[in-house]
This record gives C-alpha cells, sequence and structure tokens, in this order.
C-alpha cells in the first residue's frame, strides 16, 4: 500500500509528468515545420530531470518505489496515451460518416469504440469546425485535459495567460499559434471541466480525401485538436 501510494502521489507529478512531457514535446515540436536545423544533445540532462532521476534512484534504493511498476506506468504515459490516438480518432470521422455522426452525438463513447478511455477522459464531448466555425478549447480553472485522447496538457495550455486570454481574445490568441481566419468565421471557445473535456474535430485538409486512414491521422497535430492550430496540408516526407 505504502509503494502504490508513493507511486501515485509522487511520481505522477514528477517522473511521469516530466518524460511524458518531453516525449510529447519531442515528438511535436517538429510539426511546426521550422527553417532552422536542430542540433539536439541528448547526452546532458536539464536541472529537472537530473533532480528527478536523483529523487527516484533515492526511494527506489529505499524500497519504498517499485521501479518495474514506475517504468510500466511510463510506457503508459509515453505510447499508449497522447496525440496519436485523438488523431486516429480524427482520421476515422474523416473517413467514415457514420463515425463521425456517432462522434459529434456521443464523443465519449465513440472514442471509447477505438480503445481510448479511462482518467480524464470519462465525458468527452467533440466539436467539429467548419467553414463558417472554428473552435479551441480552454480550461479556465485549472488544466483539464481530455488525457486519453490528447496525453498530457501543454505548459501553455495551462498558463493563467492561455487560459484567460483565450476567452477574452481569442483572435489575437490564434495569430499567436500562427492561425490566421478569415474575419467573417464564428469563433466558438469551450470551457472544459472536470465534468466534461472537449476535443476539436478540425475540417479534414482539402485534396486529401484520396489519402488512407494512416496517411490523414499524420496530418492531426495536437493543437489542431485543442482549436489552436490547423492539420497539416499534406503528408509529410
Amino acid at each position: 500500500m505504502v509503494v502504490g501510494a508513493l507511486n501515485c502521489l509522487l511520481f505522477s507529478p514528477l517522473r511521469i509528468g516530466y518524460y511524458a512531457a518531453m516525449t510529447e514535446k519531442d515528438n511535436f515540436e517538429h510539426t511546426h515545420h521550422h527553417d532552422h536545423s536542430h542540433d539536439h544533445d541528448h547526452s546532458r540532462l536539464d536541472e529537472t530531470a537530473v533532480r528527478v532521476r536523483a529523487l527516484e534512484s533515492l526511494l527506489v534504493d529505499k524500497g519504498y518505489v517499485d521501479a518495474a511498476a514506475l517504468d510500466a506506468l511510463i510506457e503508459n504515459c509515453e505510447t499508449r496515451i497522447g496525440p496519436r490516438n485523438g488523431a486516429q480518432v480524427v482520421a476515422r470521422a474523416w473517413t467514415d460518416a457514420k463515425f463521425r455522426k456517432w462522434l459529434l452525438e456521443d464523443g465519449t463513447a465513440a472514442i471509447a469504440s477505438l480503445g481510448f478511455s479511462g482518467r480524464q477522459g470519462e465525458h468527452m464531448k467533440v466539436v467539429e469546425n467548419t467553414p463558417e466555425l472554428h473552435n479551441m478549447v480552454v480550461c479556465t480553472l485549472c488544466s483539464c485535459y481530455p488525457w486519453p485522447v490528447l496525453g498530457l496538457p501543454p505548459t501553455w495550455y495551462k498558463s493563467a495567460p492561455y487560459r484567460s486570454r483565450a476567452v477574452r481574445e481569442p483572435v489575437a490568441v490564434l495569430q499567436e499559434f500562427g492561425v490566421e481566419l478569415p474575419a467573417e468565421k464564428l469563433i466558438r471557445v469551450w470551457d472544459s471541466t472536470a465534468e466534461m473535456r472537449y476535443m476539436v474535430l478540425p475540417e479534414q485538409p482539402a485534396g486529401t480525401e484520396s489519402l488512407s486512414e494512416s496517411e490523414l491521422a499524420s496530418l492531426v497535430t495536437r493543437d489542431s485538436m485543442i482549436g489552436t492550430g490547423l492539420p497539416l496540408a499534406s503528408v509529410q516526407k
């Protein structure tokens, strides 16, 4: 019981949060396609990572934490939850009209039918972008976020400026994310809570109707499912 409690209370916000967030960042930062090269030095750890590893080693050595159980939790965060899951949901909706209708009527059940459910995803509402409407998601109170389909929330999503400005000045916030919408397009902001979490179904990019479901999934970015971004226009080689 002590080991289980420590795993949940201590390492969920520490190692799980840090490493899963770093994995998500590594996997999605290149979707912005900057025009400069990156020289990543993975041999050096920042101060937070060093502290997390030191604390983990100490607690494992003293027998307070089960290292194998902890690794299983990390693997789950890195490989079984995250934006890839949401991308599969979106791609299925783009290719299956019946599923799309179900997704918009009962997001929780439709998403669960693809195997994505659990904590932080018990009550899901999917909102659809259209040529006339753009949806954007925020949590004004804290950082409520649909973990099963989007993984852990990015740092900016939890920040006070985003949580307040997304409601007050959504156009300006979207522009800062590089999203320029026609002036006549309506923007609707949805406030996620502990009782209901939202996910955006982005518009399918024009000219992608012949792509396979897996190819379509590769176009879906995390930000496009929050509403602060758009899908990629074509499959990246």
